[in-house]
């Protein structure tokens, strides 16, 4: 399961004159922490390139809840599934911080790509991507524990978006509990049980909206489900929950 697009995001895969084309056709926009950009069911139809800074992109659930399906950066588009089939949108995407972006309209991003072969193949290739990690997601909530999602949601959110410190790796966007929550389908205190057991073990080390990974390799065991909440690195015998 993954949070993330693909590792080269569609504007930095574009030629750079195409890129330039694309943002040509929009309007700059800037979005504050917690502002919403793109609002689920609406039928609105413009796409947002972002330039800079994080989006959550989330859905509705029947009881009421909100699951997270992914972030998107610098170098993404979002809004593009309304823009092509012109439907209603299929969820929310709200600014994680501060967000600078391009909208473009619906009619002039589907211009763009009925001109150019090459970025209709990318976008094609990113629906297929989220696809894939939709299923995968689907599988991961009705197979496994709330503390195996967390460490996988960890390993992830470490290595795409960490930071390097002596205490270890610093995960650069403010998640809160409630958000880590969404984001692999489970409630806060199933989520605040399960960081707590990961302090208790020294595996990670958590603050406000901060959270250290300290020990990454048996954070990574964890996600595999190769490791027992307690044992060292050492022990790959399969978890005991």
């Amino acid at each position: 399961m993954s949070l993330f697009g693909q590792d080269r995001s569609f504007l930095h895969a574009l030629p750079a004159s195409d890129r330039r084309d694309l943002l040509a056709e929009g309007a700059p926009r800037s979005y504050e922490p917690g502002e919403i950009m793109i609002r689920e069911r609406d039928t609105s139809a413009y796409v947002l390139a972002l330039l800079s800074g994080w989006a959550v992109v989330s859905v509705g659930t029947e009881r009421g809840a909100r699951l997270i399906l992914a972030l998107r950066g610098a170098g993404e588009v979002v809004g593009d599934l309304a823009a092509v089939d012109q439907g209603p949108r299929s969820a929310t995407v709200t600014a994680l911080g501060r967000v600078e972006a391009v909208a473009i309209s619906g009619d002039r991003f589907r211009r763009f790509l009925a001109a150019r072969p090459h970025a209709t193949s990318l976008i094609m290739r990113q629906l297929a991507t989220r696809l894939r990690s939709a299923d995968v997601e689907r599988r991961s909530l009705a197979s496994e524990t709330v503390l195996r999602r967390l460490a996988a949601r960890l390993v992830e959110l470490a290595e795409r978006a960490g930071r390097r410190a002596e205490a270890g790796t610093v995960l650069e966007l403010p998640l809160p509990q409630h958000d880590l929550a969404a984001a692999i389908g489970a409630t806060r205190e199933a989520v605040a049980k399960a960081l707590r057991l990961l302090r208790e073990q020294g595996v990670v080390d958590t603050a406000h909206r901060t959270v250290v990974v300290v020990d990454m390799p048996l954070l990574v065991l964890l996600a595999q489900g190769r490791a027992r909440p307690g044992a060292d690195s050492s022990d790959k015998s399969p978890p005991a929950v």
